[in-house]
């Protein structure tokens, strides 16, 4: 991880440790200085920044110098010292407030890069001030004042992009010195999911729907937006933080929502979060991140936006490599392997449009990887792979090339017997089969009963074109006003 030696802290000094905190170490002669910095988890030395013997006690060699006090003289000096001591490092000097012609023609003699320390703070300060950091601010907020300790659940049977968000938050919350842990119902039963949890070591707390859970002061959802909607949590518990990427079927009561399906993934916005507060995320989190947000995008290949772009780009030099090249290529399960060939053999293909009902299975995973794999097929533009677990009907829906918006699709379809919901391209449902409204509970009233309400809501089987049934849009929730103004994207 490249490391930060700040020589000299002045305004623009302490913004930029406190940004960088993980990798910096400041040496400044002002003492209140130091001690805030320490207090802020900063390392500081107190002494002459440009004494060899003070800047001796700093224990590595730094990638970067920067010289970063308010007084020009002073930064000339400095940066002299700098140049000579740490020759193979890059020098970034400020030049301080109201420096001569002469000393800002020496520092650009001295330093690889120089600055104005206005424009570098009016940067900073619009970056985390501004509107765009409004909801960074805002989270902090609720999170400095909640009761501790705060569950953060991701949903059912957790995807990456789920399990990286709520390990993202548990972070986030302890910076604001919140209690937090990042809970779950189900199973992580997807190869890659495993592989995940079980190469980065992440530590998640899982619940059975019979068990009582512990008394928390504090709840939040990611990647889901709804207690009792893709979770095992009571529909009727109070909710204080919101973070997902999915169109929202209902208005969210939150203390803090933010909800954008104008990104391809929840990580992207935890990354977001991460960045503007300066946290640098531990290579396990950096990891889950980015894989939560490849497999959300289909590797940036499926309802990306440019934000997803530069969160990989800001992950990605904190990311172990060599575990995330293993994690995306795990052993592939036998069961995994049965279902896909079910789902080809069972499929019913009408106008471009698939069903498949692939019987009994236990990891509803691999309904998706089904889904993902049967879109591949010629002439098929949207998947249905549905099966059963217990008394109770998973299904989930892949498309492209189609104007058809799957998520509320299956909202149509499905809601008024189950739930259901995602995106545009990719959604999902989970419906009891009782509620199906079959005169028996067999596997061929199940298969009819949820491919006919399918195509008969795409308007496929007689005549009619697949229709456009949800308009895209962007959805920010916000529950608080102020003054200064799955894989499992099959969560329903």
């Amino acid at each position: 991880m490249a490391s930060r030696l700040v020589l000299g802290c002045g305004s623009v000094g302490r913004q930029l440790a406190v940004a960088e905190s993980s990798r910096t170490h400041v040496v400044t002669e002002d003492e209140h200085r130091v001690e805030t910095l320490r207090a802020d988890g900063i390392a500081a030395t107190l002494g002459d920044p440009a004494d060899p013997a003070t800047v001796a006690a700093v224990s590595f060699e730094p990638d970067t110098v920067v010289v970063g006090s308010d007084d020009p003289a002073q930064n000339c000096t400095i940066a002299a010292f700098a140049a000579d001591a740490f020759p193979e490092a890059r020098l970034f000097a400020f030049t301080g407030q109201e420096p001569t012609d002469a000393q800002r023609e020496r520092l650009h003699r001295l330093a690889d890069d120089v600055h104005d320390p206005a424009d570098a703070l009016s940067s900073f300060m619009l970056d985390r001030v501004g509107d765009d950091g409004l909801q960074t601010r805002r989270l902090m907020r609720v999170l400095r004042t909640a009761e501790p300790p705060l569950a953060v659940f991701a949903h059912d049977n957790p995807d990456p992009d789920a399990i990286a968000s709520a390990l993202a938050l548990v972070r986030i919350a302890e910076r604001a010195g919140l209690e937090a842990e990042a809970c779950y119902f189900g199973d992580i039963s997807h190869q890659e999911n495993r592989a995940l949890v079980n190469l980065l070591d992440l530590e998640l707390q899982t619940f059975s729907s019979d068990e009582a859970l512990p008394e928390f002061g504090s709840v939040a959802l990611v990647d889901h937006s709804r207690p009792g909607i893709n979770d095992q949590l009571p529909p009727e518990t109070d909710i204080d933080i919101v973070v997902d990427h999915h169109p929202p079927r209902a208005p969210v009561e939150a203390s803090f929502v933010d909800l954008r399906s104008n990104v391809g993934s929840t990580s992207t916005l935890f990354a977001d979060y991460l960045r503007r507060l300066g946290i640098d995320p531990t290579p396990e989190l950096a990891t889950a991140l980015l894989f939560g947000i490849q497999v959300d995008t289909d590797d940036f290949s499926r309802e990306v936006a440019e934000e997803d772009f530069d969160a990989a780009a800001y992950l990605v030099s904190f990311v172990d490599a060599a575990k995330l090249e293993r994690i995306e290529s795990p052993s592939v399960s036998v069961e995994t392997v049965e279902i896909l060939a079910s789902a080809i053999s069972n499929r019913d293909v009408r106008d471009g449009v698939l069903a498949s009902y692939v019987g009994a299975i236990s990891d509803r995973d691999a309904l998706a990887q089904a889904a993902d794999q049967l879109l591949t097929m010629d002439g098929v533009s949207t998947t249905l792979v549905f099966g059963t677990i217990d008394d109770t009907v998973f299904a989930s829906a892949r498309a492209r090339g189609s104007e058809l918006d799957l998520g509320e699709a299956l909202r149509e379809a499905f809601d008024q017997i189950g739930s259901a919901g995602g995106h545009a391209d990719m959604a999902g449902a989970q419906i009891p089969v009782g509620g199906l409204g079959a005169e028996d509970e067999t596997d061929t009233a199940i298969r009819d009963v949820i491919s006919e309400r399918f195509f008969e809501t795409v308007g496929v089987g007689t005549n009619t074109a697949p229709a456009a049934v949800y308009a895209k849009d962007t959805h920010l929730g916000l529950a608080e006003a102020l003054p200064d103004h799955d894989d499992n994207d099959d969560a329903a």
